[in-house]
């Protein structure tokens, strides 16, 4: 059998040292075009691939693995494009660590993420069960940044502002005149089960639980429904409960592909958008099939808050201190809100 190629067998054949060759791989220091041509050229000359990524976690103490925990069902959370939009963002400011990412699922009961060896992990739509598996993660020495967490638990929280932004929504709605309104949440809690809630019942996962906070600002008592998840399919499945019992002139939807499900549920009820019903969103997304209507929504920077984790986690493997960072959502009117029973008002 022939010996494995080594680093060391590229630099010999490039005329190099075995630690430039190494950096010509890595990328991490600069050498000029004609040496890394030359030593890349020896590689494939050899046959050479690359270095052995567990050679370099022996050396380095470091998996290569950033591990992204997924509180919802994979499956679901990216047919979700603020989901899409921040794992992008999350992926492209980790790039220059040389890091891959790893999803996992957390339910709150199985531990994978706790199992499995990590650099760093972004605990992304966190639940108050969340805060046992940061406790796990940050007791084996292992930097922890949550996505619209719980500023309690000791490390860094990406989050919006979705209190002060779900309140302006409400504030719009009210000021056209409703006073009947309902909402449509995302998940309540860790199983996802819709279904009504009453105003004694609190949401276990936080973003819901804050935009909900906005709403009740405005409303005393909402009709609130808990849909499964984000999805236009979700939006339908929560109209139709809502609007099979109950007569709202607003629904309050806490994402954009919730308030297109909406949309479609009162249409096909022979409902009118805004005249019969007004419908709100958040997120600012495009979705497919929803024209000729522009949703009144909020605009959350999706992306950039993907960047932010992924800047807080660079910091944290440095070794630095990594703060909290809180955006701003931007209010956006549509055509589908209306005082009750008239034409559309921005």
């Amino acid at each position: 059998m022939a010996s494995k190629v080594t680093i060391a067998d590229v630099a010999r054949a490039a005329g190099v040292s075995a630690s430039t060759a190494s950096v010509v791989f890595s990328g991490k220091i600069k050498v000029s075009d004609e040496t890394a041509a030359r030593v890349r050229a020896a590689a494939a000359d050899l046959g050479y691939r690359g270095p052995d990524p567990r050679a370099a976690s022996l050396r380095t103490g470091r998996s290569g693995i950033v591990g992204v925990v997924m509180t919802a069902s994979l499956r679901t959370a990216f047919l979700d494009p603020i989901a899409i939009a921040t794992m992008d963002g999350i992926v492209s400011s980790v790039a220059h660590l040389g890091a891959g990412i790893l999803l996992l699922r957390d339910d709150g009961h199985t531990p994978a993420a706790t199992e499995v060896p990590l650099d760093a992990a972004v605990i992304f739509g966190s639940h108050r069960e969340s805060s046992e598996l940061v406790k796990s993660l940050s007791e084996r020495g292992i930097p922890v940044v949550t996505v619209e967490g719980d500023p309690t638990w000791g490390v860094p929280v990406i989050s919006l502002d979705n209190a002060d932004a779900q309140a302006q929504l409400a504030h719009h709605v009210a000021g056209l005149g409703h006073h009947e309104v309902a909402v449509v949440s995302l998940r309540w809690n860790s199983t996802a089960e819709p279904g009504f809630q009453s105003a004694s019942e609190a949401p276990t996962i936080d973003f819901t639980r804050e935009r909900l906070a906005g709403v009740r600002e405005v409303f005393d008592n909402p009709i609130v429904f808990s849909a499964r998840g984000s999805s236009v399919d979700f939006g339908i499945e929560a109209a139709n409960a809502i609007l099979d019992h109950h007569q709202p002139t607003a629904i309050l939807a806490q994402s954009d592909l919730l308030a297109a499900g909406v949309i479609r549920a009162a249409i096909e009820r022979g409902l009118r958008v805004p005249e019969d019903l007004s419908v709100t969103g958040f997120d600012g997304v495009v979705v497919d099939g929803l024209a000729p209507y522009q949703l009144t929504t909020m605009h959350q920077p999706a992306y950039d808050k993907g960047r932010a984790v992924g800047d807080a986690l660079s910091r944290l493997l440095d070794g630095e201190v990594a703060p909290s960072v809180r955006f701003t959502c931007t209010f956006r009117p549509g055509n589908t809100t209306a005082p009750p029973g008239r034409s559309p008002v921005s």
